[in-house]
């Protein structure tokens, strides 16, 4: 399956399976926030959980538990991120944010459920050998908290109010927290499924990341908010540095690309399984959402 149908197929799988396990909580308004805040999206992070399992040969019953769980927790970190004390957004996907068809409240909750959630889905028995489960939570944990994407979004909050712009070696390692902390961990759960060396999925989750974040600064300024589904050149108006003001557009561009270079090289020592994998770099850059 090439990688456009693979993304959808993966897309559809993990949306309709996290769906039935909402359904097994008891019926309450933040139950019917988490599942609001659930639906829609490219689900390329649990794409990347199941296609980084494809490569090892682990079972899809096995990998389907930690793609949703890491779909639970880039959920929550939206809800959060969107709400007034964060970057006060009042669409995502193209419907209103969770605070906004809700209320604060609601969507504090929803964002602290949907996170415990993560973390229930991830240590689920099919997983597999507690061992693994443990590995799986506990790297999912870091990446998450302090060592990963908050830090990198309280980074990213203190730059708002900074005397002076962040240079590109700052906003290199704030955005390794805030968007590359949650690709990785997506991208090497497949070795940690199958209890072998992460390193070459790292390397290439690394680049990719940062390969995201440069498309999603290129696409604040150039993007189609209507396609992109929420406000757009946000970063300008509050006067942040980003990859596109230090370097410039075609600057970004062409680090992003350099970047995809070093993603796919990564997967230099795997054969054509790896292809959607590469496919999945080159798509980063490309996307118009």
């Amino acid at each position: 399956m090439n990688f456009e149908d693979r993304l959808k197929a993966d897309a559809a799988w993990i949306g309709a399976t996290l769906a039935q396990e909402i359904k097994t909580l008891d019926p309450s308004q933040i139950r019917d926030a988490m599942g609001y805040a659930l639906d829609g999206g490219k689900r390329l992070r649990g794409f990347l959980v199941l296609e980084s399992a494809r490569l090892y040969g682990v079972r899809e019953a096995r990998a389907i538990w930690p793609a949703m769980a890491i779909e639970a927790l880039h959920a929550y970190s939206l809800v959060h991120d969107d709400m007034p004390c964060m970057d006060d957004d009042d669409l995502r996907r193209g419907r209103p944010t969770v605070h906004v068809k809700w209320d604060d409240a609601t969507a504090v909750l929803a964002g602290d459920a949907l996170q415990a959630f993560a973390m229930e889905l991830v240590a689920h028995p099919e997983v597999g050998p507690g061992a693994v489960r443990a590995d799986l939570a506990l790297s999912l944990a870091q990446a998450s908290g302090a060592r990963g994407m908050v830090l990198g979004q309280a980074l990213d909050i203190a730059a708002e109010t900074a005397a002076t712009p962040l240079t590109l070696d700052q906003i290199t390692a704030l955005q390794a927290g805030k968007t590359g902390a949650l690709i990785e961990w997506s991208a090497c759960a497949g070795a940690r499924l199958a209890g072998v060396d992460v390193t070459p999925l790292r390397r290439y989750a690394q680049a990719l990341g940062l390969a995201f974040q440069i498309a999603d600064d290129i696409l604040d300024v150039t993007g189609d908010a209507a396609k992109a589904g929420k406000r757009l050149q946000k970063d300008a108006e509050a006067g942040k540095a980003t990859f596109v003001s230090l370097l410039g557009l075609d600057g970004a561009r062409a680090r992003a690309e350099e970047l995809v270079a070093s993603a796919c090289d990564a997967l230099a020592d795997f054969d054509d399984g790896a292809e959607n994998l590469r496919a999945a770099a080159r798509f980063v850059i490309s996307r118009d959402t």
